[in-house]
């Protein structure tokens, strides 16, 4: 199994793992993320400081004990694809691991509009009881966090990319709209949330792409787990995007969409071309023709094939579990993201992708290997948080079309979970509508509960 679903499988069985207990990913995290220094060709990307993008108001929590609301959107249409605005409460079953919940609360919002709200009654609480925090005063239908993954964006597509977020502004953002921008790289980005879409078309100017070339990858610092740079952006990138969505966890009844503009990760770029890029092998290829065959052996005869030589083989053995350790990293940040009820919608600006340039001197397979691998890591991302994912097509436009019809209608329900038992971390969801066999439903299929806190803060 391979690609794509070699991707998702791998991210199912981490689920599967994690609500046992079993630590996998990147750990825990510390809510850090924010915009980073200018990088020149020999620095690496900076360590993100703190951030407060996705956090909505004061952002003062509300303390419970012992209960956990969960919500989840709901997008139901028709078989003619038509959204289908007139359900109530009671017209709405959800499940958790097949069991079901009394529904508290529902929020229907139609053309990104709030049209009916039905507030979630106080919880039984058991121990102290701390009083709410204030409401939030926020009218938003939608609430988006536009991420620019700059350091997984190719340096030659920066007009390109800059086209597609001013497209965004354009068709996708609208006016009442509440966003924040945030980049992992020399771009700089840092936009608390807010409603002036003057500042989504300033902050286009200035996205810089920074990804690392082909060639770059290629001669990469090897580690036993892969190519050390490769490995650290990819960190830097899933770092950032935990840090706004444990902001966005503390708002509720609102759409929240995480639009992820990125090129996709892979942690084992192109390893045969990487397994021969030592600088004897370069200074080889590059003397080969002035040489003659008896010159060639004195110089090269004793150097060991790196194919079979015992020291690279070994030190590589560690490499193959890297398809298994990006799925992990990425099932950790799709858990994040369901925790906060957010969407991934994932944004590959390469579009529709052929060979490779003729300056590109990796093998075709290879090639094809690697740009399969980052875009299933895109489509990943999306498909666990019931979002969707726009790669491998040209027409930006009307995906962000079909994007802005999907977010403006959706319904938003609630209910407190009736398994108290905090170990059961990973919970299957279910939405269904009574007696409607001809809806299309869409919604999460899952939540985990985030970790248990230390009390003795260790």
């Amino acid at each position: 199994m391979g690609g794509a679903r070699a991707l998702l499988y791998n991210a199912r069985m981490g689920m599967t793992a994690f609500g046992r207990g079993v630590r996998i990913g990147v750990g825990s995290l510390a809510a850090t993320a924010a915009a980073f220094t200018v990088l020149s060709a020999q620095t690496r990307p900076e360590e993100p400081g703190p951030t407060t993008v996705g956090v909505i108001g004061d952002g003062r929590p509300t303390f419970r004990t012992g209960v956990t609301l969960v919500t989840t959107d709901v997008i139901v249409r028709d078989r003619g694809g038509v959204f289908v605005p007139d359900l109530t409460r009671n017209d709405f079953r959800i499940f958790e691991d097949d069991v079901e919940q009394d529904i508290v609360s529902m929020v229907l919002v139609h053309g990104g509009r709030v049209y009916n709200q039905l507030q979630p009654a106080p919880a039984v609480q058991e121990g102290i009881i701390l009083p709410s925090s204030r409401p939030v005063n926020n009218t938003a239908g939608r609430i988006f966090v536009l991420f620019v993954d700059d350091l997984h964006l190719t340096p030659a597509r920066t007009p390109k990319i800059r086209q597609i977020f001013e497209e965004i502004g354009d068709t996708l953002v609208h006016e009442g709209d509440l966003f924040g921008i945030i980049s992992t790289g020399p771009s700089s980005l840092s936009i608390d949330m807010t409603y002036d879409r003057g500042l989504l078309y300033a902050a286009g100017n200035r996205i810089m792409g920074d990804a690392l070339s082909v060639r770059d990858q290629v001669m990469a610092m090897d580690t036993s787990r892969g190519p050390a740079e490769v490995l650290y952006r990819a960190h830097v990138a899933f770092k950032t995007a935990h840090s706004v969505l444990r902001n966005l966890e503390a708002v509720n009844d609102r759409r929240k969409v995480f639009i992820y503009l990125s090129e996709g990760y892979d942690f084992d770029p192109f390893p045969e071309a990487r397994l021969h890029s030592g600088l004897f092998q370069q200074q080889r290829l590059a003397d080969i023709g002035n040489l003659d065959e008896d010159a060639f052996n004195d110089l090269y005869g004793g150097m060991p094939d790196p194919a079979t030589d015992p020291f690279e083989r070994y030190s590589r053995q560690g490499q193959q579990f890297a398809n298994l350790d990006l799925s992990f990293e990425l099932a950790e940040l799709a858990r994040s993201a369901n925790r906060a009820n957010t969407s991934f919608y994932t944004l590959d600006p390469r579009g529709l992708v052929a060979g490779p340039d003729l300056d590109v001197q990796v093998d075709l397979i290879e090639w094809n290997r690697h740009i399969y691998q980052t875009q299933g890591t895109l489509r990943m991302l999306s498909e666990l948080t019931g979002g969707r994912a726009v790669v491998n097509r040209n027409d930006f436009g009307d995906a962000l079309r079909e994007i802005d019809s999907e977010t403006s209608d959706y319904y938003v329900v609630g209910f407190y979970t009736s398994n108290p038992d905090p170990t059961v971390r990973t919970r299957r969801l279910r939405v269904e509508v009574r007696d409607r066999d001809d809806l299309n439903i869409r919604a999460r299929t899952h939540y985990t509960l985030p970790r248990p806190t230390n009390d003795t803060g260790a």
